[in-house]
């Protein structure tokens, strides 16, 4: 298999560069400053075992490869408000012997949030989804590190419609080869819907900073309630904390230190975009449909849309006052 990673940030460079130091065939996808550096300076990783050089073929699109092989797989790890774009670029590629990436080939959404697979879904016949546990920084073109340990992050497979098949469990076995956990679930979207929940602080970090806060996490707590709520109201399930402990613990140690999680790192690299609307906006959005008010992940939304609107950089606001702010939308509900 050649592994075409669709969007080469913290994620995506992280999981191209461990493949290619266990003998995969990788392709990375990148675009502006950082696709330069890659291309001329090479991707440079560090996890726990240190820092290394790696050089990959780097594309911006799917015109500089050519023809797809039968044999690639696309890993999509751009952040959801990109999905699209990429999905449809890439869908139309065509693939050796016909059709086209969206007839033929397995893409697998590795991605925070929901809403890929059913984007890809729309277009793809053959989509996963991967539960993507893997704190890595992505804040300098070119340079990208993913420092947990033993493990550098755990990633379950599964079809985004239910269920697993061979290639699942091919794919797992290469990923754990270059140094992931990759347990193959049938439900791989109830792993997908627990991360969310832990998403929702993604928001509160990049408005206020990452360091520790008791009034930081009071509040991402409150986000957690409604998310827990809507989803009930929905009926949707979810892997519990135990289930997740029990995943991660011991497997995915981070070193100590303060780091900021990717909504955070958007700030920083002023994208100019924000994945709030596929993460707080998931739980808003629920709420809406169930019936349940949903204030403080419609606060956070709002003011993580605006920090990346307006070029703010992260930490800019105080808790005190994103709390007052959600403390106004819920006496409002």
């Amino acid at each position: 298999m050649r592994y075409i990673i669709i969007g080469a940030g913290a994620i995506g460079a992280t999981i191209g560069g461990r493949l290619t130091e266990a003998g995969a065939e990788v392709v990375l996808v990148a675009r502006g400053a950082h696709a330069e550096a890659l291309a001329a300076d090479g991707l440079r990783l560090t996890t726990a075992d240190g820092a290394r050089v790696h050089r990959i073929p780097v594309v911006t699109g799917p015109a500089e490869l050519g023809e797809l092989r039968p044999d690639d797989v696309l890993l999509l790890t751009v952040k959801t408000q990109d999905a699209i774009a990429a999905l449809d670029a890439w869908g139309d590629a065509e693939v050796a012997g016909g059709g086209t990436a969206a007839q033929r080939l397995p893409v697998l959404c590795a991605q925070n949030g929901v809403e890929s697979e059913r984007l890809a879904l729309r277009r793809f016949a053959r989509v996963y989804g991967v539960c993507v546990w893997l704190p890595a920084t992505f804040l300098e073109p070119g340079v990208v590190s993913a420092l947990c340990a033993p493990l550098t992050g755990i990633l379950h497979i599964g079809l985004a419609a239910g269920g697993a098949d061979a290639r699942a469990r091919r794919i797992a076995a290469g990923l754990e080869k270059a140094g992931f956990g990759a347990p193959v679930v049938e439900d791989v979207m109830r792993w997908k819907y627990a991360k969310l929940l832990g998403n929702l602080g993604n928001a509160v970090q990049a408005t206020t900073g990452p360091e520790p806060d008791p009034a930081k996490t009071a509040l991402l707590l409150r986000a957690q309630r409604e998310g827990r709520a809507v989803l009930g109201a929905a009926g949707i399930a979810y892997a519990s904390d135990a289930e997740q402990a029990a995943a991660r613990d011991g497997k995915v140690d981070q070193p100590p230190g303060v780091r900021g999680g990717s909504s955070w790192q958007s700030l920083r690299r002023g994208t100019g975009s924000i994945e709030a609307d596929y993460l707080n906006g998931e739980i808003s959005l629920l709420g809406r449909l169930h019936g349940v008010p949903t204030p403080v992940n419609d606060t956070l939304r709002h003011a993580a849309n605006i920090f990346a609107r307006e070029g703010l950089p992260p930490g800019a606001m105080s808790v005190e006052d994103l709390t007052a702010l959600a403390d106004e939308a819920a006496a409002r509900a």
